[in-house]
């Protein structure tokens, strides 16, 4: 593989670009900063869909700041981290949560910790990161999970051993919400029904209207800069209330995902005042999503279609998440409700130690890129809340407690 060197000058100065070799089986491309002083506690940012690790560059200073080494890794199937399968005739498994569970476990004992002091999940790094918690408490005895809240593992069913029906059903949930999507007027698509099919990398690798203008338009209409994003909870989980989402979440039945977010690209004045995706900052992402495609990302969606690797997950049948937690979302941002119902089972029953749900004005989807100041805040404030300096355990090599 030969890429250029990391970020073309965009990156902050304190953050570099390295290689950690044999985690899980994969080379790990990270971003890190506070790297320079030993014994830091370690803070674990996993990005989401399409995002890379360079999505936390505005982060990670600012959690350097702070006194923490902060490292942000690009996920399996994304970026420069290697050793993963680029098909999607691939098998499955090494996507499933419970080995990317294992990805961010290995590269936290690859660094030389016993344990995060922060660990923070957005988007598809959501479910990684409450599967890191459920599995493994005393290596991550905090998380934040941001944009994708969390309802639980799914369950064995419970009490059944009287009844004289099998309690083996087949599933067809997902099959009937489709069926349901495509009936209305006019017919829609789930978007990650869409994202899982065979033709979606392609569609998205080579757009029409190119590369980078595809990214820059997925990335505005789900920011808070484009003005139709005003969610709220849905009720349930219809085709009739998902129907209200924008349509990069409930698409067009037959509409691919440039297709469908081409008539909201932003004009030139507004991609001038984007000050938090500049169009150098954007070429990183075409560069790196021009040179290896979309499938490997989209494997997470595939994934959570797949009978099989949900089955693994229940393992954890009835487990909460017991660690002190805290779920932020944007005010502008849809990823909240997009799951209806999923922000009321985390509150109520998924998570017993939820400190609380905070809402950040101003910002979409993407937080850490649109809105990282207020984001920093409220990570720092609820580590110290939570008493982060008492459960750091291993500080790491060199390692000596904070304070």
């Amino acid at each position: 593989m030969t890429a250029s060197p990391y970020g073309e000058g965009t990156l902050p100065k304190v953050v570099r670009s390295r290689m950690i070799h044999g985690v899980n089986g994969l080379d790990v491309h990270i971003l890190e900063a506070g790297y320079e002083s030993p014994g830091r506690p370690l803070a674990l940012l996993l990005h989401g869909f399409p995002d890379l690790a360079y999505g936390w560059r505005h982060l990670l200073p600012l959690l350097a700041d702070a006194g923490y080494h902060a490292v942000a890794p690009d996920q399996r199937g994304f970026g420069r981290t290697t050793g993963w399968v680029n098909s999607y005739d691939a098998p499955l498994e090494p996507f499933s949560l419970l080995n990317m569970t294992r990805d961010a476990l290995a590269l936290v004992s690859a660094l030389g910790y016993r344990r995060t002091a922060m660990l923070v999940g957005h988007d598809f790094g959501s479910p990684v990161a409450a599967c890191c918690t459920l599995a493994r408490p005393d290596v991550f005895p905090s998380v934040v999970l941001m944009s994708a809240p969390f309802p639980g593992p799914p369950a064995f069913p419970f009490n059944t051993a009287e009844s004289a029906a099998s309690s083996v059903q087949p599933n067809t949930d997902t099959q009937k919400l489709a069926a349901a999507l495509a009936a209305l007027d006019p017919p829609r698509e789930y978007y990650q029904q869409y994202l899982s099919t065979r033709g979606a990398n392609d569609d998205m690798w080579h757009p029409p209207q190119g590369l980078n203008a595809f990214l820059r338009a997925f990335f505005h209409v789900k920011s808070a800069d484009w003005p139709g994003n005003k969610p709220h909870p849905l009720q349930a989980r219809t085709a009739v209330e998902l129907a209200q989402l924008p349509t990069y979440y409930v698409m067009d039945l037959g509409k691919t995902m440039p297709e469908t977010v081409a008539p909201f690209h932003p004009s030139a004045a507004e991609v001038e005042a984007c000050k938090w995706l500049t169009e150098p900052e954007l070429g990183v992402y075409v560069e790196e999503y021009g040179r290896t495609g979309f499938q490997g990302a989209l494997q997470a969606y595939r994934v959570l279609s797949d009978p099989g690797l949900n089955a693994e997950l229940r393992l954890f049948s009835g487990k909460t998440i017991d660690v002190p937690s805290l779920f932020i979302g944007g005010t502008n941002d849809w990823g909240t409700y997009a799951a209806p119902g999923a922000l009321d089972l985390m509150e109520a029953k998924a998570v017993t130690r939820m400190s609380s749900i905070e809402m950040i004005e101003g910002a979409g989807h993407w937080i850490q890129q649109e809105q990282p100041v207020r984001l920093s805040t409220l990570l720092l404030a609820f580590i110290e809340k939570v008493g982060g300096a008492d459960h750091i355990g291993d500080c790491g090599p060199g390692g000596r407690q904070p304070g």
